[in-house]
């Protein structure tokens, strides 16, 4: 782990502007600069970089934040290894916190699998240069694929002979452990003891993970005498191997997935590699097996629309769709595009570039849905069972999409294409929804209820009330409405709470009198902690929580500032709230003249935090009440005399602290 005075060390070193320019062309405006957001594809200027605050921002995208952001989202790096790309940069020295046993155990073990894969890599590489084999076999393989050079040497690609044990010799003899070259499947121990190389004969194909360090390699045979032997052999399973957590060429996909907000999805190595070549590089490859959670999660990282490449093979469309139903239970928009009959990825781009490959693709690519649905609609033929089939198969599809109005759409566009009317779709889909959120145990919301209509259930992401009763849990935990001004006011308070933490936590913002009876001063932090604490409250967004809980954890080491620690946060998630929430500023009525000078927000702390804090738990109270009343007006709750008791006892006390609250505020201005 690097040390805290490391971290401030290159972030004092990494001035915003020297970064940024590396990548983008900027241009002065005013006291800021401004250039083409390298995130996205645009024409006008819309990246703003100010130097004073040390933060950038895309106001066209929302990307941005200081040095350490940029380099991270611009080269899909780590937190950690941002930091350190900055350090060599500017010649810091990184200072390291001593590791326990067991972590520098774990990392030696891990590090020490890298660096022989990194071996590997470089031996396989030099094979296919300089090895009589590798030329005349490996090289003419690619020469044949129609590789060029400069692409050879991006994807690291090499050759292996048909030695057992050449690589293995190799290896012990330059001094690397036995123990690794099996760790990390390179290599395996026969019965007898000898050690042997698990690729051979082979064209190497290097997997790297979304840093560029070689997790694994691929291998293709090449002789075609010995039947027996596989196709392709790929690493086992490792300390740092986990096939359903990596794509091959996600590591040289990444930054154009980003820029051009989409990834096309194919089968194997020489798919992406072609692909890259003819110029067109967001591709990734499942490398022939169905798609994990793990993977989908990793393009989800930078897009939320995929196009998943076919070729003529019916067979293999057929099994694979049965795999993307899981990219629509993570709300990704995919669309299918089928290539000419004859074709796959790799063929077809290396007769065209990337302008007529773009074109083709957006010519023909259709939405998954309706994609799948004429699919499955020409082998039902006119067959009743075959048709009903069919629909549940869509049904199933549908339903597992999380947004309503997305399922509407395709249930209406369905119902047309297999002339079913869509009340049914709309009972079916529902019912697998219900069936679905039972094995899950959590409630569902239905597309079609409203909170006017029928109380909605709670999912993932609304508030529960923050003080409810544990009698009371049962009796109106489904009735929490989803939207309205209630939740939108809660939420705003609690954001509004924790932009003063970033923005002036260390601040001192009143004095208060100790059991003593001496004046202690207070910060901003410590007052919102112990105010919460009175009330037994706490904030409902998690990262929220963390922010507060390490705020109170360090509000008193030496040179703590809150908005530099957490914009610094090695938790991409905090420190992206913490540079949103330290740019966007909220502001009261100022109120000056000429000779009046302007009161900003941090010299009066000791008004404006207590309002706020006052404003926050006014909201919890509001949307508290609006959930009784939901309660309230459920069937089952208003023939259950004692929960309908103890509801209107709750509620009794809700208008109560309602009451009180007004009080509190009194002249107050209430922040809109």
């Amino acid at each position: 782990m690097i040390d805290q005075a490391t971290i401030d060390r290159i972030l004092d070193a990494a001035q915003i502007v020297d970064v940024v320019s590396e990548f983008v062309t900027l241009r002065r405006r005013g006291v800021n600069y401004v250039g083409l957001c390298p995130f996205h594809n645009e024409k006008t200027p819309s990246f703003s970089v100010s130097p004073s605050k040390g933060l950038c921002k895309c106001f066209s995208c929302g990307k941005g934040g200081n040095s350490v952001h940029f380099i991270m989202e611009h080269e899909q790096m780590s937190y950690y290894e941002a930091l350190k790309y900055l350090a060599k940069k500017y010649n810091i020295e990184i200072k390291e916190r001593e590791l326990t046993n067991e972590e520098k155990q774990a990392q030696s073990t891990r590090e020490s699998m890298f660096i022989v894969n990194n071996f590997a890599r470089d031996y396989f590489q030099n094979i296919l240069k300089n090895h009589v084999d590798g030329r005349s076999i490996g090289m003419a393989y690619f020469r044949q694929r129609g590789f060029r050079d400069d692409i050879i040497e991006k994807f690291q690609l090499g050759f292996s002979t048909e030695s057992h044990d050449a690589l293995a010799q190799e290896a012990i003899r330059k001094g690397f452990k036995k123990e690794y070259l099996v760790k990390t499947g390179l290599c395996y121990e026969t019965d007898d003891g000898r050690l042997r190389d698990r690729f051979w004969g082979r064209v190497m194909f290097p997997v790297h993970t979304l840093s560029g360090k070689v997790v694994a390699f691929g291998g293709r045979v090449l002789s075609t005498e010995n039947k027996k032997l596989a196709k392709y052999v790929n690493s086992p399973e490792s300390e740092i191997y986990h096939k359903s957590n990596e794509l091959y060429g996600i590591y040289f996909a990444k930054q154009a997935i980003v820029k051009q907000d989409r990834c096309f999805l194919v089968e194997g190595y020489t798919d992406v590699i072609s692909m890259h070549q003819s110029g067109v590089e967001n591709v990734v490859a499942s490398s022939g097996t169905s798609l994990t959670p793990g993977q989908i999660r990793l393009i989800h990282r930078f897009t939320n629309n995929i196009t998943v490449l076919y070729d003529g093979d019916m067979a293999g469309i057929k099994a694979s769709i049965r795999g993307i139903d899981m990219l629509l239970e993570e709300g990704m928009n995919i669309k299918v595009c089928l290539l000419p009959d004859g074709d796959d990825p790799d063929s077809f781009a290396r007769k065209h570039n990337a302008t007529e490959f773009q074109q083709f693709i957006k010519e023909h690519e259709t939405d998954f849905i309706r994609f799948k649905t004429n699919l499955l609609l020409e082998d039902a033929g006119k067959d009743p069972i075959k048709r009903a089939e069919l629909i549940n198969n869509i049904v199933q599809s549908i339903s597992v999409i999380p947004e309503a109005i997305v399922r509407d759409v395709y249930i209406k566009e369905c119902g047309q294409l297999l002339r079913v009317e869509d009340k049914l779709l709309v009972s079916e889909v529902a019912k697998r929804r219900e069936i679905q959120a039972e094995k899950e145990n959590k409630p569902v919301l239905s597309s079609n209820s409203s909170p006017s209509e029928a109380p909605a259930s709670v999912q993932s992401g609304d508030f529960p009330p923050p003080f409810l009763p544990d009698e009371l849990e049962d009796s109106y935990q489904s009735y929490i409405p989803q939207e309205g001004k209630e939740g939108q006011e809660f939420y705003r308070y609690e954001r509004l709470v924790i932009q003063a933490v970033i923005r002036y936590g260390e601040k001192i913002m009143c004095n208060m009198e100790d059991e003593k009876g001496q004046e202690i001063p207070v910060s901003v932090i410590e007052y919102i902690v112990n105010d919460l604490k009175e009330d037994d409250l706490a904030f409902h967004n998690p990262m929220h929580r963390r922010i507060l809980t390490e705020a109170a954890t360090h509000v008193h080491d030496s040179g703590f500032i809150s908005e530099r620690y957490f914009i610094a946060h090695p938790d991409p998630e905090i420190s992206s709230i913490a540079t949103e929430l330290a740019s966007d500023r909220y502001q009261l009525s100022k109120f000056h003249s000429k000779t009046q000078k302007i009161i900003t927000d941090e010299e009066r702390l000791f008004e404006l935090v207590p309002i706020l804090m006052i404003n926050f738990k006014n909201a919890i109270v509001t949307a508290e009440l609006k959930h009784i009343m939901y309660a309230l007006q459920d069937p089952a709750n208003e023939e259950d005399d004692e929960k309908c008791a103890a509801l209107m006892q709750r509620y009794k006390e809700m208008k109560e602290i309602e009451s009180l609250m007004a009080k509190r505020l009194g002249d107050r201005v209430v922040l809109r």
